[in-house]
């Protein structure tokens, strides 16, 4: 798949990788801060790296049980599809623990490093030696994914601990040198320098090696990945031998309506709720730069969730075959469940709002064992008794409850007194519109989940 060079060669272009640093302290005059710009940026590569080994896992990748984690509902995805005729599939179910890999870094130690080196630091001169530093520190790791774990077949059988273990190491170096900076000037003596370089490259050997020549000596490992479980990928489902007698589509139109629920969701993230809390502040401060900067990641938090949404749920064609009920992907081309389906067979009708306000409908198949949780989802469908004739299920009542006024005046009453404590905050006049915005900072949250529990009751009786 990919021409591979000898252990020798290839540990030995890691070790030239690893020693450019060397020269910067050794010629070039490099300090603590340089070393520390550098590993920050060879450490951010490593993350990004490690959440595109994580999306090629034939494993999967474990969860988080009980604890939010973001774009939860592909974890059942089954299948995958390929970018490159030559390299593994991306399994959509691993996106969820690259993300949660991408989040811990970039949302918390990259912007902690960054905020630290800008304030505490030095104003940073780039020089050449700096940048081939860097670069052939990022190469090493590029040429370590491509040729390792793609070329020689690592995706079929690695952990998610293993997946993780060089970022890990890597703040630790980052951690041990941003602790020594505090020390000032007395702490950047050349053998200092000189032992954090040689010692750094050392583990990155030690690492080569354990990874890819023989197994790990030391008994003790290193593992900061929070003892998550090794998990099994959804088992792959058997198509049934009976050709497709008939088929249905989802309605794309209802799957896309029905996503804002899924960015609704996404409010309740410490993320999304500290970038929002931000992009007030910014509007507070009338900053163009951040304004302009928060909105793009605000519209690609709520682009990210309609399309996790649609790729869960809107690209499946129900299929009868024989007595089965086959839910099948189009685009990744894998059945996602598989119903048989009898006299016996659990209907019931889901009062989903998307469905009163479009006049779709969609059911819930009980029992069903080729998933974990032992339901699924039949729809959106355009129309329901159609598609239930269509593919000749033994269902017989399709009524959703009817419409209540009494509920949907009391539930809309309630929500109109929550949104106008904010908005009252703004217009009334010995408020000044610091004190709103930060109100609107601390209640907003509380408000946002109230707010929505009462949409959903008035307009679940629409």
């Amino acid at each position: 798949m990919t021409q591979r060079f000898p252990a020798s060669v290839r540990g030995l272009g890691l070790i030239v990788a690893n020693c450019i640093p060397l020269v910067g302290v050794t010629v070039w005059g490099w300090d603590l801060w340089l070393l520390l710009v550098v590993y920050t940026a060879e450490a951010a590569c490593s993350v990004l790296i490690a959440a595109t080994k994580a999306l090629f896992a034939k494993q999967g990748s474990p969860g988080r049980p009980g604890q939010h984690e973001p774009l939860h509902e592909l974890r059942e995805k089954r299948g995958g599809f390929k970018i490159y005729s030559d390299w593994p599939p991306i399994y959509p179910r691993n996106i969820p623990f690259a993300l949660m890999v991408l989040g811990v870094w970039f949302g918390f130690i990259g912007p902690i490093s960054l905020v630290y080196l800008l304030t505490l630091g030095p104003t940073i001169q780039l020089s050449v030696g700096l940048i081939v530093s860097i670069v052939a520190l990022v190469l090493s790791q590029v040429e370590e994914f491509v040729v390792e774990y793609i070329g020689t077949d690592e995706y079929r059988d690695v952990s998610a601990q293993e997946l993780i273990r060089t970022p890990a190491q890597l703040t630790l170096v980052l951690l041990f040198i941003g602790f020594l900076t505090l020390g000032g000037s007395r702490a950047g003596r050349m053998t200092l320098l000189t032992g954090l370089v040689v010692g750094k490259t050392l583990s990155s050997l030690y690492r080569f090696y354990a990874d890819h020549i023989g197994g790990s000596s030391l008994s003790v490992d290193l593992d900061l990945s929070d003892d998550l479980p090794e998990s099994e990928p959804p088992p792959e489902l058997t198509m049934p031998e009976e050709p497709v007698e008939a088929s249905v589509t989802v309605d794309k139109r209802s799957v896309l309506l029905g996503s804002l629920s899924a960015v609704g969701f996404a409010l309740t993230s410490w993320f999304t709720v500290l970038t929002v809390a931000a992009f007030v502040i910014a509007l507070q401060i009338g900053n163009p730069v951040w304004i302009g900067l928060l909105s793009v990641v605000v519209l690609c938090i709520v682009g990210v969730r309609i399309l996790s949404f649609y790729l869960r749920y809107g690209t499946i064609e129900y299929q009868r075959r024989g007595e089965f009920l086959v839910a099948y992907d189009r685009l990744l081309e894998s059945p996602q469940w598989i119903a048989k389906v009898g006299p016996r067979t659990d209907f019931s009708v889901i009062n989903a709002i998307v469905d009163r306000l479009r006049s779709t409908g969609r059911l819930r198949i009980a029992g069903v064992d080729s998933v974990n949780q032992g339901s699924v989802q039949f729809g959106p469908l355009s129309d329901l008794d159609g598609a239930i004739e269509t593919l000749d299920l033994p269902v017989y009542q399709t009524d959703r409850p009817d419409r209540d006024p009494t509920i949907i005046a009391a539930a809309g009453g309630l929500l109109l007194f929550f949104l106008a404590v904010p908005a009252g905050l703004f217009l009334a006049p010995g408020v000044d519109s610091g004190t709103a915005y930060a109100s609107l900072v601390v209640i907003g949250p509380f408000a946002v989940v109230h707010a929505g529990i009462l949409l959903y009751v008035a307009l679940s009786r629409i």
